[in-house]
């Protein structure tokens, strides 16, 4: 499958080597060519396989063929340990002998121990080997050593061919097209693959050709445009034509950046160059190394600055040994002389918050560096006043409460499914928040409901679909304003499938959505089934049956929040907000900066803001290969899980099947990913909600111990496996970026090292000598309601915590009440209040905020939590309660 090409490429040439190595030197027969043989079936999987990437091509794989038929093993061991060495991002040990290459392969030698980056060109045309020889040896004519990068070319001959690259081969960064290619590819491709492209054409927005045009090229030209933009939005693409270049410039200079004739070949070599340039560019992280550079006088804040207060201490000179000089040469409290301010940029902060917009899809990006929690408050703040009425997933992240707290807005909390059998909550369900929406339109208060908020995905990787969640509700409420929190999901820009479901990308489609008249004549049409002739709204259950379409006058106010560190290349609490609002600067981008002013030091970590600079470089230019990686990697643990005799016996992946409802799915597959990228990929298009396949939760009730336990004494103190996540019985275990093969290998050793562990205790137990009966766990509470004083006067859901939570500040006002008694006085028929927020880890969420009514199921709850951390309860004092 796609999503394993790398994996597939590298292990088949990693098993030539092994398998002609024992050839060459004797350890194993000489039949490496039966029919039947795995050098056999790895030689026609490269064949396919090297035919989407640049360097040694299918032809190197035929003549490594052939060597082995001829019995020359040593020259094709040679040949093999080229490739393997490029893959593994080595050189080779030694020069080839004049006498094995022909000039070609000899120039294609200087790039294995070229220590430049590197990066393929993909290029669409109907060519003969001749002409793909010949632009081989044109790029390395062009090539300067003063160029800072190196590229080669992949040359393909279809339009499905050229799908099928960008999809396996993520070293691809930009595309020239010739308006020769053919459709069809005449390749023997799997099912699979065939499946993947003909989805991704079918995804695909495809624009018409300009009116004006009339050459019947351009639309096909167009139309593999728009396929490759969908799905690698990072590619730069090229047309290069000869004949009518003028017409087809005017036309086509919407998708392509440039136009050019084919004998323009060093100006096409200057502009990928050029290119590749701005994406590696990275301006506040160069200010900073140029700022350690300098010889400079601090008579300023900050005495570690320059080191001056540790290098020449006798006492904490190892810390420069221990982080390195470079750490305290770039600490400073400057502003200018080449830096910049984060409150008012204007220079090299400025610029990298402007290419970060660029690579995650924003109009505006905004860098944080006291984490997600302050971004998301700052983005209340800007967006939200005292009385506003903010629909907020109750199982979010406790800032959004908080958050409620400093705006004074009025919290309607949404309840997601929850999972009692795990001890934790999925996602909201889009019919909830509509249901919510109509109720306050049937009191007439709808105009007070200012915003949504929601997580994407959710910890326990529970995504949402964005755009579909902001269509209905915008065709309800046409000026909402949304803020997704995807604190955990900053990876998924980078990747065809899970872009689609991130909140920059969903806004970006659905605003090019509403533009067209064909959602113009859907809209208008379906407004005749909702509203009576008088322009009154239909029944509520014709609002929830249906899709809804929103107003082609809708306004797309969106918001999201990443905490870049978690999932991305940066240090901790390095975060970014990022800003698609059609109204910023009527309405939001004043008070946005206000707030900004309010949460953000002005002293803020420059070494932050220099990672986070970094980290959109590399996901720029890597992203798509390091997030392919980590959800295949992700999947391979799951298949060894699944496949290992005793790791099923005492484990168990939860799949949607489990984490997700039924209703709530419709392709069911129970892992797509395992099934292929397709099946992936017809899930994300389809089911209310997915579940990220980089996050395996884990059920871990046939060890015998309780996920707390799992996390601390054996896979952290025995091992050293770090873990985020535990509930009562599960473990979450989650990939990233930086997960590798080993890391996995390593994982897979030890949980089958505990599962041997927990089998012989298990079995050398007193069969006679019955367990204590574990507790069973009640199921997840509900919110109960606010209570009088703090709730809305019309039977509707929200309240005012703020001034419940202000009033629990003070000491006469409250009293602290043990659980037992607690519990005593609900089951009277008391309703006693919370004075503030209760919240344990896990599940991590406020299961008590300001002025909710404290009920049974609650209690019932936090009886028998064992977990060791519950913010805002103190065992020994008991609740925090207001006084009546």
């Amino acid at each position: 499958m796609p999503a394993s090409t790398w994996r597939l490429r590298s292990d088949a040439w990693e098993y030539l080597r092994f398998a002609v190595k024992r050839i060459a030197f004797g350890n194993d027969n000489d039949d490496v060519l039966s029919t039947d043989g795995e050098v056999i079936r790895s030689l026609r999987a490269l064949e396919t396989i090297e035919l989407y990437w640049a360097g040694f091509g299918r032809r190197y794989v035929r003549g490594v063929r052939e060597l082995l038929e001829h019995g020359d093993y040593h020259t094709a061991l040679e040949r093999i340990g080229r490739v393997v060495n490029r893959l593994r991002g080595s050189a080779g040990l030694e020069d080839p002998r004049e006498d094995q290459q022909d000039e070609a392969e000899q120039l294609e030698w200087q790039d294995d121990v070229d220590p430049r980056p590197r990066f393929e060109v993909l290029v669409v045309d109907e060519t003969t080997e001749a002409d793909r020889d010949s632009l081989h040896a044109e790029a390395l004519r062009l090539r300067s050593e003063a160029d800072d990068f190196i590229y080669d070319f992949v040359v393909v001959a279809s339009a499905e061919d050229a799908i099928a690259a960008v999809i396996t081969n993520p070293s691809i960064l930009a595309c020239v097209v010739r308006p020769g290619f053919s459709d069809r590819t005449r390749e023997r491709l799997s099912t699979e693959l065939q499946e993947t492209i003909r989805i991704a054409r079918d995804s695909a927005v495809h624009h018409p050709a300009p009116s004006r045009s009339s050459l019947a090229s351009v639309q096909r030209v167009l139309g593999l445009a728009d396929t490759l933009a969908a799905l690698r939005p990072e590619l730069d693409l090229y047309l290069m034509a000869g004949a009518h270049i003028e017409d087809l410039a005017g036309a086509l200079s919407r998708r392509f950046r440039r136009v050019f004739r084919r004998e323009d070949q060093l100006e096409l070599h200057l502009s990928l160059l050029r290119r590749v340039s701005h994406l590696h560019d990275t301006p506040f992280f160069s200010a900073i190394q140029d700022h350690a550079r300098r010889p400079v006088g601090v008579f300023h804040a900050l005495p570690v600055a320059r080191g001056g207060s540790v290098v020449n201490s006798k006492w904490i000179k190892d810390l420069a040994d221990f982080y390195g000089l470079n750490l305290l040469l770039a600490e400073t409290s400057a502003t200018s002389g080449g830096l910049d301010s984060l409150l008012a940029p204007t220079g090299p902060i400025k610029k990298a918050q402007e290419l970060a917009a660029r690579a995650f899809g924003a109009k505006h990006t905004f860098f944080v560096t006291n984490g997600t929690s302050t971004a998301n408050k700052i983005v209340h703040q800007a967006l939200v006043a005292p009385g506003d009425v903010v629909l907020v997933d109750r199982n979010c992240h406790k800032s959004h409460h908080h958050a409620m707290v400093l705006t004074g807005g009025r919290p309607a909390y949404l309840e997601a499914y929850p999972l009692d059998d795990y001890a934790f909550y999925g996602a909201v369900p889009l019919r909830d928040i509509k249901q919510m929406l109509l109720d306050y339109r049937a009191a007439g208060r709808l105009d007070e409901v200012r915003m949504v908020t929601l997580t994407n995905c959710t910890f326990d990787g529970i995504v949402y679909d964005p755009e579909r969640v902001m269509a209905e509700c915008l065709a309800i409420k046409p000026d909402l304003v949304f803020l997704w929190d995807e604190a955990w999901f900053a990876f998924a820009t980078f990747h065809p499938i899970t872009r689609r479901r991130t909140a920059m990308a969903a806004a970006a489609h659905l605003e090019e959505t509403l533009k067209t008249s064909a959602h113009a004549a859907a809209y208008e049409e379906q407004r005749r089934r909702l509203f009576d002739e008088d322009g009154t709204p239909k029944d509520d259950s014709a609002w929830l049956e249906e899709r809804l379409i929103p107003s082609p006058d809708a306004r797309l106010r969106v918001y999201a929040t990443h905490s870049t560190h978690k999932t991305l290349t940066a240090l901790r609490q390095g975060s970014m907000i990022h800003v698609y609002d059609q109204d910023w600067v009527r309405d939001a981008e004043e008070p946005f900066h206000e707030s900004f002013m309010t949460h953000t030091s002005t002293s803020p970590n420059y070494q932050i803001l220099a990672s986070l600079d970094l980290g959109r470089r590399q996901v720029e230019l890597e992203g798509f290969q390091l997030v392919q990686q980590q959800l295949d990697l992700a999947t391979s643990l799951a298949q060894a899980i699944a496949r290992h005799p005793l790791l099923r016996r005492t484990y168990r992946v939860l799949t949607a099947h489990q984490l997700i409802p039924e209703e709530h799915r419709e392709v069911g597959r129970p892992m797509p990913l395992r099934s292929g990228f397709s099946a992936m990929w017809e899930a994300w298009a389809a089911d209310e909600f997915v579940v990220d396949p980089s996050r395996l939760t884990v059920e871990i009730t046939r060890t015998g111990v309780d996920g707390d336990t799992f996390k601390h004494e054996y896979l952290m103190n025995r091992y050293g496996i770090q873990v985020n996540k535990t509930s009562r019985n599960t473990v979450l275990f989650m990939t990233n970026i930086g997960t590798t093969r080993s890391s996995i290998a390593y994982l897979i050793e030890v949980l089958v090292k505990l599962a041997e562990r927990f089998e012989e205790e298990q079995a050398q137990r007193d069969p006679e000598l019955t367990e204590p009966a574990e507790a069973e766990m009640p199921p997840l509470p509900d919110f109960s309601w606010f209570a009088p004083g703090y709730a809305a006067e019309k039977a509707l859901p929200d309240g005012d915590i703020r001034p419940a939570f202000f009033l629990g500040q003070k000491r006469g006002a409250i009293e602290h009440v043990l659980h037992d008694e607690l519990r005593e006085r609900v089951a009277r028929g008391e309703e006693p209040v919370s004075a503030g927020f209760v919240t344990p880890y896990p599940p991590g969420f406020p299961v008590l905020v300001p002025g909710q009514v404290i009920t049974a199921g609650v209690l019932d709850f936090m009886g028998v939590l064992d977990t060791r951390e519950i913010h805002g309860y103190d065992p020994r004092r008991g609740y925090r309660v207001l006084r009546g």
